[in-house]
């Protein structure tokens, strides 16, 4: 069914206002943000623990203040991520529901399940997201955004291995100040924002800020047996029979919102509490098939034209256990095959009756298993839900205290919890081939305490402190896979619980020797603890026995065993950072460092057969990096430069194919591939030529080159990850480039932007297989805008994806298990209007 969805208050709901200490390195005054209009401005950051001018730190930085993200028209860290060097961040697939794909310098992670940790780290107001799902945040009301490139270990919470993105929200001022924002565009797109901040006492100030954001879906979910009334799908297959397009996917439904509050009792003393609340009552996420045919076996070439059958799945166990995954109207097994594929090279769709989609963004899933049951799968039918539902909160606090001019000591604390449900038709097909509902419930506690101080003058600066995070994560899932051999699973998957606590005392110290030049070194001990106990059972909620279970003839005795059995990881790590910087004028500074970062281990969370529950090591990275910072010509042109070399050990990718164990089985394992020497280097600039313009722009490249054998017992039966392979969601080029004007007017001013970024080709899996490639493809936005000269009203008109460019933000290769290739398609061209007022 379409998302339907009316104007609707936008919600305060309670969110931080937490920020790095106030106590600064560098006093930045009001005259140093208010730049003349021909120059580049200053932001203050907080990467290095205090307050410093981007220009001064001497870090890989892509900063964004609030007043960029509104000239962008930038709502997610996705979109900022596309201005940003070597940054790949993306939503999830349909798999991994609402969250987040993050990838910095190649370095990341795919997969939603807590068993592994995130590759980058994602703060808000200094509070670690420990998750995936939950770090797909929305830009509410906020002050800027950091992105931190390289290992952020002794400056940024836990598993900052590739890079750390921090949002900083706007905090209280009790200036009495407020805004409401109203939007409406393509595809019934309507959405809400508002922000009020009023003081309460001379010390006390509130800040509250919502949203509200809705869409119809642009992915049409077509019922294949009522567009196509002469083949040999049956017509009566669909949730609304009689109505073949009965629904679609990709609509969305978001609220969320926050409150802070900030006290200042006393000049020396901050205090901050805040609370926020999200809550996503969206459509499956939309995925179409570009590919399908006869399973490959790995080994051989996937053939999108050839037709598969059910006794072909497998050549184990003999096709008289094969039960067709649909019979026909005359009778016979349905196939799968190109007919399902709508559009597209690999498609053979024909005499359909698409109701006027564009068959680029057509589906015939149905998210059915309608199967017959047998002995074997006896818990027939099943309906999985085509749904993107997430409800998320957390409070989070700080106290900053000045015990001197030179001592300030800061304690950040937060709890969080979510809970997440997404449905999965994995095969996209009228077929019953693999169907998922997932639900992840999580909680974290965290508090941090840092004491910052200068000593002598200011030639010594440093931070010492302490982290602790203490999470605990449920995943449980109903797993309908019918195309498993040697026997049909079905199956009940968890409670699988995940608690695990990290630990850690960090250290950092800077040292003036000369004026103009900073020297640094800073030091991390981390110990790690982390559990998962498994529990497989038949969706009736009975066990499978494994000393009486009968293969092909009882439910499920692939997963007997597996049940109240925990896997347990236990770490500890040093992680240290160097670096030295000198500034030679007022307008360029350069400097080098040396750091180091690491991903914690774990255990494969989903076996298929109690032999494929195995560890695997985490993952360490060394980064060796020099960079400038320049501001030139009277501050018109800034450029910005750094390149590095990783040494990337242990590398944790997913196997395909686990042939360690007894039978064929299917296998999605996480394991240590080997190690790789990662090169890049990166350029930002910003060009303010003539008053009322400004140009931005980035670059980056990437060469990764694996340094040690890839097999790892195979990630692919007889084969071994390319040597020219790289990590997935890793290009090796791309670049962005922004331009505004500003044309001042005696009854307001009117504005013009463009953003543009490319992204050069990537690989989706670990293999890099030619199926899994997402080709380079460049998408551009634009912006209209007109704001009153009293700054009370605005006016903006935007269109996403100008030039309607076709792309997709992810790709899944399953050819070999499933026989079929699927993508997630991006936004066709948009359009939206909206109307801002500021009091």
């Amino acid at each position: 069914m379409r998302v339907n969805h009316a104007l609707s208050t936008a919600m305060l709901a309670i969110a931080t206002a937490i920020s790095a200490p106030a106590w600064a390195q560098n006093e930045t005054t009001a005259a140093d943000q208010a730049a003349e209009t021909n120059q580049t401005q200053d932001i203050v950051v907080t990467a290095q623990f205090r307050a410093t001018k981007l220009q001064d730190t001497p870090i890989a930085i892509t900063a964004v203040n609030n007043a960029m993200l509104e000239a962008r028209g930038q709502t997610d860290i996705a979109q900022v991520a596309a201005q940003a060097p070597n940054v790949s961040l993306r939503p999830q697939p349909q798999n991994g529901g609402s969250g987040l794909i993050a990838f910095i310098r190649g370095v990341g992670q795919t997969d939603f399940n807590y068993a592994l940790d995130p590759g980058v780290g994602v703060y808000i107001d200094d509070v670690y997201i420990p998750t995936l799902s939950s770090s797909l945040l929305e830009l509410i009301d906020l002050d800027r955004v950091e992105i931190l490139r390289g290992p952020q270990g002794t400056l940024a919470g836990k598993n900052a291995i590739g890079g750390a993105i921090k949002l900083f929200s706007a905090k209280p001022k009790g200036d009495g100040s407020g805004s409401m924002q109203v939007e409406y565009g393509s595809y019934n797109a309507l959405s809400v924002r508002g922000m009020a901040d009023f003081k309460i006492t001379d010390n006390l100030a509130v800040r509250v800020s919502g949203m509200s954001r809705g869409r119809d879906g642009y992915v049409g979910m077509l019922d294949y047996g009522q567009t196509h009334p002469n083949s040999n799908v049956p017509g009566n297959l669909s949730r609304g029979s009689g109505n073949s397009d009965y629904a679609t996917m990709g609509g969305q439904n978001i609220i969320a919102g926050r409150a802070a509050l900030r006290w200042t009792p006393a000049p020396a003393v901050e205090v901050n509490v805040s609370a926020d609340y999200t809550r996503e009552r969206s459509e499956a996420i939309p995925v179409v098939l570009i590919a399908a045919g006869a399973i490959a076996p790995a080994g051989t070439t996937f053939d999108p034209k050839s037709v598969g059958n059910s006794a072909s799945l497998s050549s184990f166990p003999p096709p008289t256990y094969a039960n067709p995954w649909l019979v026909g109207k005359n009778g016979q097994p349905v196939n799968m095959s190109c007919a399902f594929v709508p559009a597209g090279q690999y498609s053979c769709d024909t005499g359909g009756n698409l109701q006027g989609w564009d068959p680029r963004f057509v589906s015939y899933s149905n998210f059915m298993d309608g199967m017959a049951p047998t002995s074997q799968a006896p818990y027939k039918p099943y309906f999985a839900l085509p749904i993107t539902n997430f409800n998320g909160w957390g409070v989070h606090g700080d106290v900053t205290f000045d015990l001197n001019d030179n001592v300030n000591l800061v304690y950040i604390g937060s709890y969080r919890a979510y809970n997440s449900k997404f449905g999965q038709d994995q095969d996209g097909t009228p077929l019953p081939v693999a169907q998922l509902d997932n639900q992840l419930d999580h909680h974290a506690f965290s508090s941090e305490v840092r004491l910052n101080f200068k000593l002598a003058n200011g030639f010594v600066e440093g931070t010492v402190g302490g982290f602790y995070l203490d999470q605990k994560g449920t995943y449980t899932a109903r797993v309908d896979l019918n195309y498993v051999a040697p026997a049909t699973i079905d199956f009940l998957h968890g409670p699988d619980t995940t608690p695990s606590t990290t630990k850690a005392v960090f250290g950092t110290l800077t040292l003036h020797p000369v004026e103009g030049m900073s020297v640094t070194g800073g030091l991390r001990y981390t110990k790690d603890k982390k559990d998962y106990t498994y529990f497989r059972r038949n969706p009736d909620g009975s066990i499978p026995n494994p000393a009486t279970c009968a293969l092909f003839t009882q439910p499920n005795c692939l997963l007997a065993g597996i049940y109240g059995i925990t896997g347990s990881f236990r770490g500890d790590r040093w992680d240290y950072r160097l670096s030295a910087d000198y500034r030679f004028s007022e307008q360029f500074l350069a400097y080098a460092s040396v750091s180091t970062g690491f991903k914690g281990g774990g255990v494969n969370p989903r076996p298929f057969v109690a032999d494929q529950r195995l560890p695997f090591k985490p993952e360490t990275l060394t980064t060796y990096e020099v960079g400038f910072k320049a501001d030139l010509f009277d501050r018109r042109v800034r450029l910005n430069g750094a390149a590095f070399l990783n040494k990337y050990k242990d590398i944790v990718l997913s196997k395909l194919t686990c042939p360690e164990s007894v039978l064929p089985t299917p296998c999605l394992r996480p394991d240590n591939i080997g190690s790789a020497d990662v090169k890049g280097f990166e350029l930002e600039a910003t060009i303010r030529p003539v008053d009322g313009l400004s140009i931005d722009g980035s670059f980056s490249y990437l060469d990764f080159k694996y340094t040690s054998p890839t097999t790892s017992a195979g990630l692919l039966v007889g084969s071994a990850i390319p040597g020219s392979a790289i990590t997935p969601y890793t290009p090796k080029t791309s670049y962005s480039i922004g331009a505004q004007y500003d044309y001042q007017t005696n009854i307001g001013l009117f504005g013009i932007r463009f953003d543009g970024s490319y992204q050069g080709d990537l690989f989706t899996t670990s293999e890099n297989t030619s199926w899994s490639k997402i080709p380079g493809r460049f998408l551009g936005n634009g912006q209209l805008s007109f704001t009153s000269m009293d700054k009370d009203w605005k006016l903006i008109l935007s269109v996403q994806n100008i030039f309607n460019k076709y792309y997709f933000t992810s790709i899944s290769d399953v050819s070999s298990s499933l026989g079929i290739v699927s993508g997630v398609p991006g936004l066709p061209r948009t359009w939206a209007i909206s109307v801002k007022r500021s009091f």
